[in-house]
C-alpha cells in the first residue's frame, strides 16, 4: 500500500520511513526473518527516491532491526538465539532445539605455527604446527558467529575435509574417534566488530560482537580444540 509522508513539518522523509517500518516490525506485520520489499518498491510506496529509502534502511540496520544479505535483499532480524554454555556446548544442538536449521561453513583451512595463547590452550610448545579452521556458524542462513578453531596435529589431520562435508564439528570429531567432548573453559569479552568480522557476520559498521575463547577436551581429558569466535551480540543471549 502507498503511504503518505508528512511534508513541510520538519520531519525528515527517511526517518518517517524508518519509523513506519519499525512500527510494522514491532506489531508483527513484518515478522522475524521476513524479507522487506525492494528499494524500488519502497520508493514507490512512500513516493520518494531510492536514496531516501536506502538511508531509512541503513538506520534500521544500524539499530539491529534488519540485516542486508548481498544479492538476496533486506530481512527482519530474528529474535536472539538463546545460547547456553556448559560442559557440552554444541552449536548444532542449540540451534536445532530453538527450531532453527544449523550449519557450520568452512571458509578456509591451513596449517599454522601455534601462537602463545593457542599453544598454552592446547598444551603444546609455542610454534608447534596446528590445524586452523576459519568458519562461520549460521542458523536459518543467518550468520551467528565466525572465528578460528585450532586443532592439534597430526591427530586431526584431514579434519577440515570432513568438517567441510558435514558442516558439523561433532560429526567430524566422530570420524576421528572422538565420540564426546567437553568444555574445559570459556572466556567472554565484548568490543566493536572489526571490518572483516562485520562483513562475515553481515553487521552494520559499529555493531558489537561478543568474543568467546574456549577450550575443549575429549572424554579422557586430552585437549583437542581451542577456539576464538566472534558472536553477533544482538543475535544471541548467552546463558552460562
Amino acid at each position: 500500500m502507498n503511504a503518505v509522508l508528512q511534508r513541510g513539518q520538519g520531519l525528515i522523509a527517511w526517518r518517517q520511513i524508518a519509523d513506519a517500518l519499525e512500527a510494522e516490525i514491532a506489531t508483527g506485520a513484518l515478522r522475524p526473518g521476513a524479507k522487506l520489499a525492494t528499494e524500488a518498491q519502497l520508493a514507490t510506496r512512500f513516493a520518494v527516491n531510492r536514496h531516501t529509502v536506502r538511508r531509512a534502511l541503513a538506520a534500521l540496520t544500524e539499530r539491529g532491526l534488519v540485516r542486508s544479505a548481498q544479492g538476496s535483499g533486506t530481512f527482519v532480524e530474528a529474535a536472539p538465539l538463546r545460547y547456553p554454555i556448559g560442559p557440552r556446548t554444541r552449536f548444532s544442538e542449540i540451534a536445532t532445539a530453538a527450531g532453527r536449521e544449523a550449519w557450520g561453513r568452512l571458509l578456509e583451512a591451513h596449517t599454522v605455527l601455534a601462537e602463545p595463547w593457542v599453544a598454552e590452550a592446547l598444551e603444546l610448545a609455542p610454534g608447534t604446527p596446528v590445524l586452523a579452521l576459519h568458519s562461520r556458524h549460521e542458523a536459518d542462513g543467518v550468520p551467528i558467529s565466525a572465528g578460528v578453531t585450532y586443532l592439534p596435529l597430526p591427530r586431526f589431520a584431514g579434519f577440515d575435509r570432513l568438517y567441510a562435508e558435514t558442516g558439523s564439528l561433532t560429526r567430524a570429531y566422530a570420524a576421528h574417534g572422538v565420540t564426546d567432548y567437553l568444555r574445559r573453559s570459556t572466556q567472554i569479552s565484548a568490543r566493536i566488530a572489526e571490518p572483516a568480522e562485520a562483513a562475515q557476520l553481515a553487521l552494520a559498521p559499529g555493531r558489537a560482537v561478543l568474543v568467546i575463547e574456549s577450550v575443549n577436551t575429549d572424554a579422557e581429558g586430552a585437549v583437542i580444540q581451542a577456539t576464538r569466535s566472534c558472536f553477533a551480540a544482538d543475535r544471541v543471549t548467552l546463558s552460562v
